[in-house]
């Protein structure tokens, strides 16, 4: 990190302003030959100051230039950014004349990757920077500025200092070993301290599982019979025609796709094709790909038509295990009576042709995602599978831990699986990683970022 980088962090294009960022050692110096104005290497830190770019004698652009020097800046390095006219041209200008005095093009998330290896911010922190930029709800926004402002680093940091006491206790029985009663009191108390840390980790690994759900939206397949309204209600919570509308069944006969809001949780939806036996071969095909696409879903809503219900109706739902499953009886206008007491899933009643019952099926929606309960709590865990995935590994680590407590093994056994935990915690907020986990995840970023 000893070269100087530089990128543009405003979308390129047509604008009222761009932004071109450079940080490192010479970034002063490098902005200061282009520029006409005041003495940039003389100026105080955190301050704006107006002027010309120029091209030899020649003026590039009118613009603002700000200057903020290390180490209290966003990557710990000396930071400037040209606040110039937004163009295409101008702004590329500008950047050719930057790199032709020594920068170098920033990679994808260059900046957040230097503020994270010059410890300014974690690898949680770091993470939560692309979340708040692709944030889709207020929901997701709040999560990510938690992330960014430590909230969860700090617990996590906490459970590594909880689980460094239990390593210290053990270091001492290990050191005065001829001592039994002080062996079988560091056996108990490390049963207790492992309890309460696998309590917290537990509550973290649920509340993250329903933050991913916030993050990332939920897989809704829409299944049920031919004709029974499937496409109807697609178009109705999309609120436009996206899905063909006929009488004749089997129209569907691939999948469409929309996204929705509703009340706070993303919904990715997918219409399939009617689940029936059929001679039609792309049809066939299409009712393959509604069963496959059944089993990838976290929410299936279940389509039945009330005023043509057979038993038969229902014999699907014995094939979908472990989901969240709404059963939607439609067409309640038309004459119907059906009974569906032995069915143990959330029942809904509407008329998609009349309007009916839609807003039921919202709230049975956001009910059976907790979302009323996850908008009144403390927003403040894990929001990216990685993360989510070594703390569950971790837990694992302490299961094992305790089960050697409770079974009196030799203390040195438990350590093994108690320092096990407290580094996979590590790699959680980037207090240990690999390098090419660290490339990885930031060159998913935006360039500029």
């Amino acid at each position: 990190m000893e070269d100087t980088i530089v990128a543009i962090s405003t979308a390129l294009g047509v604008g009222a302003i761009s932004i071109v960022r450079v940080s490192g050692t010479d970034a002063i110096s490098i902005v200061n030959e282009i520029f006409t104005g005041k003495d940039l290497s003389k100026v105080e830190s955190h301050t704006v100051h107006y002027g010309f770019i120029k091209e030899e004698n020649k003026k590039i652009d009118e613009v603002l230039i700000t200057v903020m020097k290390s180490p209290k800046t966003f990557t710990r390095e000396d930071i400037v950014e040209i606040n110039c006219h937004g163009g295409i041209m101008t702004t590329k200008k500008i950047m050719e004349l930057l790199i032709r005095k020594g920068c170098r093009v920033a990679e994808p998330g260059e900046f957040t990757k230097r503020a994270f290896l010059n410890g300014r911010i974690d690898l949680l922190e770091a993470e939560a920077v692309m979340d708040i930029i692709e944030a889709k709800t207020e929901n997701n926004a709040t999560l990510a500025l938690n992330q960014l402002t430590g909230s969860i680093s700090n617990k996590i940091e906490s459970l590594r200092q909880e689980i460094i006491e239990l390593l210290a206790s053990i270091e001492v029985s290990i050191d005065y070993p001829e001592y039994d009663e002080a062996n079988q009191a560091t056996n108990e108390y490390l049963k207790t301290g492992i309890e309460n840390i696998l309590e917290k980790i537990k509550k973290i690994i649920k509340n993250s599982e329903d933050g991913i759900i916030l993050k990332n939206g939920i897989k809704t397949v829409i299944l049920g019979k031919p004709n029974v309204g499937k496409s109807s209600l697609l178009n109705s919570l999309l609120e436009e025609e996206k899905a063909i509308v006929t009488s004749i069944p089997g129209t569907t006969r691939d999948i469409v796709e929309g996204s929705v809001n509703i009340g706070g949780l993303i919904l990715d939806m997918m219409d399939t094709a009617g689940i029936r036996e059929t001679d039609d071969k792309i049809e066939e095909i299409g009712v393959q790909k509604s069963l496959e696409i059944m089993n990838q879903a976290d929410l299936i809503l279940y389509l039945v038509d009330s005023s043509n219900y057979q038993k038969e109706d229902l014999d699907l739902l014995n094939k979908i295990k472990d989901k969240k499953v709404i059963v939607i009886l439609n067409k309640i206008d038309l004459k119907n009576d059906i009974s569906l007491d032995n069915v143990s899933y959330p029942i809904v009643k509407i008329s998609v042709k009349e309007g009916i019952g839609i807003d039921n099926l919202k709230e049975e929606i956001i009910k059976l995602f907790n979302q009323n309960k996850l908008e009144t709590k403390d927003l403040t865990y894990l929001t990216n599978a990685r993360s989510i995935a070594l703390l569950k590994k971790s837990y694992d680590s302490l299961l094992s831990a305790q089960n050697s407590s409770i079974n009196n093994m030799p203390v040195d056994i438990t350590e093994i699986d108690l320092k096990e935990a407290w580094n996979l915690l590590g790699m959680i907020i980037g207090k240990t990683y690999e390098d090419e986990l660290i490339d990885q995840l930031f060159s998913q970023f935006c360039l500029g970022k």
